[in-house]
């Protein structure tokens, strides 16, 4: 395979529910549709799968966005990698993204419109619960990983808790409860969004869909999803556009590092869907399971079963270290096996993606 190939998943499908899906809201969802991909083969057990959650803007093909873990580059195809000839990796698209499972986008049989902003508040119980049910659709009855980094983190640990004798380790980087100021950041691209000219109440269609305020939003998210020290060093206060003729800035030229957020908007608006972002960022604004247990530590993780660890990222701000190591903590007062590492990375909380290489050996240990 060459150093660019991508790995292919031996299958990509959807699965349609054959009964609605009933939310923590009450709400329900009908038809409940999950698209998924498959790398390697089940067991005839099946007892070898390995569940792969992905972040907030992932799509269900895991080789797409976190090669070097599937062990396809020559240098990484080392046993922490999460695909080999023993196990079998899954991963599940999130109801409530634009990428085939059920979401703002899927038409409502009510109206014979897409749900739009009619689609219902969604919590991670219930996007583990929707994946819950696929997995039992597949006879897989068993994880020996459930793992994940953001949203996807927050997943892993949500499946530690509803499903506790179905999973054997967890591994979740970069997540706990969202701080005040994660909570704040993704209230302000939400707003964004909504001040879009084209939301028209989140009822657009998808040649008007209120592109501007979602660019603006990913842009406000990557400030949130990179260190600061990384970016003094890739943009420092460099103009965009200089010449030695005249190298001072023009009050409509842009500095190196907005030229690479504008460019970060540009390219997200058209891969991803405004309801969707609403829809999921606030999702991982109500994860919290200790205040969900009414304050109670012991409710929240006392049942927890499965070995769990924590990876903090050095230079996350989004996700400071100390919160995850507060969250590992937490857990272990409740009795359950919970360890926290540290990874040093430079990328800030993005680091579990563009530092991939670099992380597999913490996921080795977290194996071993």
């Amino acid at each position: 395979m060459t150093e660019t190939a991508f790995p292919q998943p031996t299958i990509e499908s959807e699965w349609k529910s054959d009964k609605p899906f009933v939310l923590a809201s009450g709400e329900t969802l009908d038809p409940l549709i999950l698209r998924y991909a498959i790398y390697g083969d089940l067991n005839k057990f099946p007892d070898n799968a390995m569940l792969v959650c992905h972040a907030l803007s992932g799509s269900a093909r895991v080789g797409d966005w976190w090669k070097p873990m599937l062990g396809v580059e020559k240098e990484s195809d080392t046993p922490h990698s999460l695909s080999n000839a023993r196990e079998c990796t899954i991963c599940i698209n999130v109801i409530g993204s634009c990428y085939g499972s059920t979401s703002p986008r899927t038409v409502n049989p009510a109206t014979g419109r897409n749900f739009g902003a009619d689609f219902p508040l969604i919590t991670i119980g219930d996007i583990v619960r929707a994946q819950h049910e696929l997995l039992m659709h597949l006879g897989v009855t068993h994880l020996s990983l459930v793992i994940g980094g953001s949203i996807g983190g927050m997943q892993a640990v949500q499946w530690a808790i509803e499903f506790p004798e179905m999973c054997e380790r967890i591994v979740a980087i970069g997540t706990s409860p969202l701080p005040a100021l994660g909570l704040a950041l993704n209230h302000l691209q939400r707003a964004a969004i909504r001040l879009d000219a084209n939301w028209t109440e989140g009822n657009y269609e998808t040649d008007h869909a209120p592109n501007h305020g979602l660019a603006l939003a990913r842009q406000i998210a990557m400030c949130s999803y990179k260190s600061p020290a990384l970016f003094d060093e890739r943009f420092g206060r460099e103009p965009d556009h200089r010449s030695e003729e005249d190298p001072h800035v023009s009050i409509d030229e842009r500095f190196c590092v907005a030229g690479y957020l504008d460019y970060q908007g540009e390219i997200f608006k058209s891969r991803f869907d405004a309801n969707s972002y609403i829809v999921l960022s606030k999702a991982m604004d109500l994860f919290d399971p200790v205040r969900d247990a009414r304050g109670s530590i012991q409710k929240a993780f006392g049942h927890i079963k499965a070995r769990v660890t924590l990876i903090g990222i050095t230079s996350d701000w989004l996700f400071p270290p100390a919160h995850v190591a507060r969250f590992a903590a937490q857990m272990r007062a409740a009795g359950v096996r919970a360890d926290y590492l540290e990874f040093e990375s430079a990328h800030g909380h993005d680091g579990f993606l563009a530092d991939a290489k670099r992380l597999a050996p913490f996921v080795a240990a977290a194996l071993a």
